[in-house]
């Protein structure tokens, strides 16, 4: 616990309020009230820990009724969250190594729902689960934000294709009864060898290639053909694959950009930092988060949302300082610039690059099952929070082999979240002030 809670203060009901006083004010943070040896501690979040703890711990003769912990708590432990992210990740670890699998239920984390590509039946067919199984990682695609929504969209996948839909395992033969789906032509009806095995493992190919792409590559497959029979004058068959593509766009707006393999599920999600002058980096990887690690933002210039400038000075910079010496002649003029702009774009990527690495390095461990599980449940449930109230950005792994991050757009994500922690703290400085002023002038 004293690596997850790095602050700790002994506890007496005598010095409760001199133990209050040390405890920041106005901030997010994890703790623990520890008692006696051998006894479970309460472990909590709390937006503002301070007045949290102190309704806890000084008894309100107004509130008889409300929790008092005083007379069995011995010392304080606390650890300062910048997000609600952060704080559940710690607070799930902390009820993990305390409880095991009991901590989901203690944080009403529900497992997430996954699409399932049955790819090692030698007749794949969809399904929905709740259920990880780390070595076919690679047919679960997912998380959706509910059961309901991944039902809904295996179901529009299957609408496009010619999949089956039963949960038998074939023994194709001629005397098998079949289905309605094969007899409404929905099916390529394996079971009474309705179709060569290959032309079966041909559309089951597409199915995965569809839900590994979010349907992207059915609609270039479509695109192509439209516009070929267009330039053939084709009209009618032009118009019919039109239709087709307009239905295919419509399934794949049922896949967030989160739906994705879960095995090349790579993610670099973007925190308001308990710091001040940083941003907090988390990780998805391996099934896992990892993090934070503080990326600093002191001598950034940060990008101005108000403005609609597109200058150079609209991007997230460090300012290197010119040489004084002498003043440049008229051939070398626009040199130093071109060349501060370079040494600003390096130096911000590399500070970059060095935190992604850090947090890579970690992601090479192999997880156990139940944190793949808490941190799978708490991903979910904070990307499909409305945009506003995440309280930060995620971004995505691009490339065949999700490996290259977008670092200018990671970039410019830090510079809104810092500007935002800017506007907050000002915010609240102004709020104290005012409420100081109100206090002088009731005096």
């Amino acid at each position: 616990m004293n690596l997850l809670l790095p602050h700790s203060l002994p506890f007496s009901t005598a010095e409760a309020d001199a133990l209050l006083s040390a405890l920041p004010m106005r901030q997010m943070a994890v703790f623990a009230l520890v008692g006696e040896v051998g006894t479970e501690p309460y472990i909590g979040v709390a937006a503002d820990l301070r007045r949290r703890l102190s309704r806890l711990l000084i008894p309100d003769p107004a509130h008889p009724r409300r929790l008092q912990l005083a007379s069995r708590v011995r010392s304080v432990a606390w650890r300062e969250a910048g997000s609600a992210l952060e704080a559940q990740a710690v607070q799930f670890h902390l009820l993990a190594q305390m409880f095991g699998e009991r901590a989901l239920e203690r944080m009403h984390l529900r497992p997430p729902a996954f699409v399932r590509f049955h790819g090692g039946n030698p007749y794949p067919r969809l399904s929905v689960t709740t259920r990880v199984v780390r070595e076919q990682q690679s047919w679960l695609f997912g998380p959706f934000a509910s059961r309901t929504a991944a039902e809904r969209y295996s179901e529009d996948v299957l609408k496009l294709f010619l999949l089956r839909r039963c949960e038998e395992n074939l023994a194709p033969h001629p005397s098998h009864p079949g289905c309605i789906y094969g007899e409404m032509k929905k099916c390529l009806a394996p079971c009474f060898c309705g179709c060569t095995d290959a032309r079966y493992r041909e559309e089951a190919e597409a199915v995965e290639a569809f839900l590994a792409t979010r349907g992207d590559s059915r609609l270039r497959v479509l695109h192509a053909a439209r516009d070929a029979a267009s330039a053939k004058l084709e009209f009618e068959r032009a118009a019919a694959l039109h239709a087709e593509a307009k239905q295919a766009e419509a399934v794949s707006t049922l896949a967030p950009e989160l739906v994705r393999p879960l095995a090349t599920l790579r993610a670099c999600l973007l925190l308001p930092a308990a710091q001040p002058d940083a941003v907090a980096i988390f990780l998805f990887a391996a099934g896992a988060l990892h993090g934070p690690e503080l990326f600093s933002t002191l001598g950034m210039r940060i990008q101005n949302e108000a403005s609609v400038s597109t200058s150079l000075f609209a991007q997230p910079m460090l300012p290197v300082p010119l040489p004084l010496s002498s003043a440049p002649s008229a051939e070398t003029q626009l040199q130093p610039v071109v060349q501060q702009a370079t040494v600003v774009h390096d130096t911000l990527q590399e500070r970059l690059d060095s935190v992604l690495a850090q947090l890579e390095s970690r992601a090479a461990f192999a997880t156990e099952a139940l944190r793949r599980q808490g941190d799978l449940s708490l991903l979910t449930r904070w990307y499909y929070r409305p945009a506003q109230k995440r309280g930060g950005e995620i971004f995505f792994a691009q490339g065949h082999d999700s490996m290259q991050w977008p670092g200018k757009a990671i970039l410019r994500g830090i510079g809104r979240i810092a500007a935002s922690q800017i506007a907050e703290r000002s915010a609240a400085m102004a709020g104290s002030g005012d409420s100081s002023a109100d206090r002088r002038e009731q005096d």
